[in-house]
């Protein structure tokens, strides 16, 4: 079986989701998964098999389950009445938070109490801050009140876990365990309660630890805990640290290797981190299994080296007759990564050499990957390559398509079909490919009866839906996401379809859609792809000839209709404009007195988004596909990606093979997302495949554009 892990690349400056399936439990996440947040505009929350493979999901298989009994019909609920001042207080706290301002909460809590849709917000920033402070006592009796005043409520969950770390830090362990269930324990709490309970005599399980475990300070309190009480044994340390120096995260790697080696080791360890080469060139054969490990390690970082080929023949020369089978297959593994991850073309043959040594799951894929560019294909090779993964990876829709593939190009047709109708209804990019490779006419799924007007009712008089919109309101999206998605826990199809609309009629667009995209029995897509600003975005494509329906996949991938989205990286706007960006394009069309402030506004960023947009399409030959990965990644390196390509691949395997892991699930959204817009706005199939298209090498790399 194969060991899963996601790491995040940041060693070749990918940008990417970490994530994982279950090799001894280690999943990455990042905190736009705890925030609800990913993409270029911080809207989309990434879903379960993006976090398990980094890849599209499986969508809700359409059933037919038995009708729902609506709730009655009720009138618009009269709006809350809300005190100015008590409002007043409520966002004067917010600034205070924000300028770290503590003392002051104590003073305007009070005051925003008497808001009975947002009062409780103040109280529990002033309370969250003590847990935090671990100068001060854990306020028990305080949390005990706050809990007791907010049953319920996404803040009551909130603090509890809080609470719940707070106490195990304090080492008051009784109280951690003695907190009310929560439904979701966050990585934080999830540690935390581990190791309370580990440290009152239930003696934590190492699959419990591994399964766990994330890259913060309490889950790295419980890793030591149990290195301390030998609950991990080596083989399994020693896993979880080359899986932490896969991510590229050298100060989690440090972190973890602090559990695994002695202070001795420690110091070598250091050094062979800052200089492989030199360290190994000081040693002689590793006699100790810490030699040997220490020894893998600094092999596996020479795959890091400018001249891979060169640092390749050292090893062979020099460690390959040292080093135990199983761990020399996993340094070629490391070596085939990096080179995937680089679109190097020797990747595959560097992977062949890591046998069937098991290896994460991020890397068994960009295994598959590699195969996939190599010119001729062997699609032997790339249906080896699937079956080296876990059964839960390999069941995901990305890899049961190309295993189909891999089956249909050896002559196995009816294999391949079968592996196409598991995935065919799927809604996304490899259900859309599974239909085209089975030679159905794709089309849009049955649209569900029109929803009863009680359960929209429902929804707009449901508290935390309430909550989540006057958060909405004052412009606070990272406080408003979590409570609108609290609020939908439990709800059945037909409440999330109102939910949903609610969210229609506050024009909060982002949440119609991924409210919408929860309902497991039935697929409302004019929610799912819901088309907001009534033409204005179709006469801005217009103008210069765009396809309307790309434009409305790319913007529903990058800002989720949010007008005033803005990214971690400065991104603004419904199409997500860098501000160089911005400024290059106003000038080009002769934008006159352009302004940055001015990127959020409808009409001057959809202008200047699809122009650019235009205009990299024109850079990068009339290629949709191209295009859509230089909107996201630069224009510069899909070019420079294809100048690596050894022979001309179908849109599809260029697609997969991308090295950055947002822009790949990027590009396949926003080429999926526009075929089901083009047969909504058109009433007629489309081709995926057609837009994907062929792609050929090249060797232009540079590109005017920033």
């Amino acid at each position: 079986m194969g060991r899963s892990v996601i790491g995040y690349p940041g060693f070749v400056g990918g940008a990417g989701l970490a994530s994982s399936g279950p090799h001894r439990g280690l999943v990455v996440l990042g905190l736009t998964a705890l925030l609800g947040l990913a993409g270029c505009a911080g809207a989309q929350a990434p879903t379960a098999a993006e976090q398990q493979a980094g890849e599209a999901p499986r969508a809700a298989r359409v059933s037919h389950a038995a009708p729902e009994t609506p709730p009655p019909v009720t009138p618009k609920p009269k709006p809350v009445g809300v005190p100015p001042a008590a409002r007043q207080a409520v966002e004067d706290a917010y600034e205070a938070v924000r300028a770290r301002r503590w003392d002051d909460l104590g003073r305007l809590a009070p005051l925003a109490a008497a808001d009975p849709v947002l009062g409780l917000y103040p109280r529990y920033w002033a309370l969250r801050q003590q847990l935090q402070n671990r100068a001060q006592p854990v306020p028990d009796a305080e949390v005990r009140r706050f809990l007791a005043d907010s049953p319920g409520t996404y803040l009551n969950e909130r603090i509890r876990a809080d609470w719940i770390v707070a106490a195990t830090r304090s080492g008051d362990y009784a109280t951690a365990l003695a907190v009310p269930a929560l439904a979701d324990p966050p990585a934080q709490a999830r540690c935390a309660l581990l190791l309370a309970r580990h440290q009152t005599g239930k003696r934590a399980r190492a699959s419990e630890i591994l399964d766990a475990f994330r890259y913060n300070t309490d889950c790295f309190a419980l890793l030591d805990q149990a290195a301390a009480d030998h609950v991990l044994d080596r083989k399994e340390l020693n896993g979880l640290l080359r899986d932490t120096l896969e991510t590229g995260k050298q100060r989690n790697a440090g972190r973890v290797a602090g559990g695994v080696f002695d202070d001795a080791a420690m110091v070598q360890y250091a050094a062979l981190m800052k200089n492989p080469r030199k360290w190994l060139e000081s040693r002689d054969q590793p006699r100790a299994g810490v030699d040997v490990e220490l020894a893998a390690i600094a092999l596996s970082r020479l795959a890091r080296a400018d001249d891979r080929p060169e640092a390749a023949r050292y090893i062979q020369q020099h460690w390959a007759g040292w080093m135990p089978k199983s761990d020399l297959q996993w340094v070629w593994g490391q070596f085939g990564l990096v080179a995937a991850l680089n679109v190097d073309p020797e990747a595959a043959r560097w992977y062949r050499q890591s046998g069937a040594e098991p290896m994460t799951d991020y890397n068994h894929a960009w295994e598959v990957r590699a195969e996939l560019r190599v010119a001729p294909q062997n699609w032997k090779r790339v249906a080896a390559a699937i079956r080296k993964m876990t059964d839960r990876q390999a069941d995901e829709p990305v890899w049961r398509y190309w295993y189909g593939r891999a089956l249909a190009a050896q002559g196995d047709a009816a294999g391949a079909r079968k592996y196409y109708e598991s995935i065919v209804d799927e809604q996304g990019f490899y259900g859309l490919l599974a239909a085209e490779e089975l030679g159905r006419t794709p089309r849009l799924p049955a649209q569900p009866g029109a929803l009863n007007p009680g359960w929209i009712a429902q929804a707009r008089a449901n508290p935390g839906l309430q909550r989540a919109v006057a958060l909405f309101d004052l412009g606070w999206r990272r406080e408003a996401v979590p409570e609108w998605n609290f609020a939908l826990r439990g709800m059945s199809d037909s409440q999330l379809r109102g939910a949903a609309e609610f969210a229609r009629e506050e024009q909060i667009y982002d949440r119609v859609v991924n409210t919408s995209q929860l309902t497991q029995d039935v697929a409302d897509f004019s929610q799912r792809f819901i088309a907001p600003f009534e033409g204005q975005v179709e006469a801005k494509a217009r103008l210069i000839n765009l396809d309307t329906a790309w434009v409305y996949g790319l913007i529903r991938q990058e800002s989720r209709f949010i007008t005033d989205a803005r990214s971690r990286v400065g991104a603004s706007g419904l199409m997500q404009l860098m501000p160089a960006t911005a400024r290059h394009v106003a000038r080009k069309i002769g934008m006159k007195n352009f302004s940055p402030s001015q990127v959020t506004d409808f009409d001057t960023n959809t202008i200047l988004g699809t122009n650019y947009l235009n205009m990299v399409l024109q850079d990068l030959d009339g290629s949709e596909l191209l295009a859509t990965a230089g909107y996201n990644a630069g224009p510069g390196r899909p070019k420079r990606w294809r100048a690596q390509l050894p022979a001309p691949v179908e849109g599809a395997v260029f697609a997969e093979t991308i090295p950055f892991t947002e822009t790949r699930l990027y590009v396949k959204n926003v080429l999926s997302n526009t075929v089901y817009y083009a047969m909504l706005f058109t009433g007629r199939p489309d081709s995926l495949k057609a837009r994907l298209g062929t792609v050929g090498a090249t060797t232009v790399t540079r590109t005017a554009r920033p």
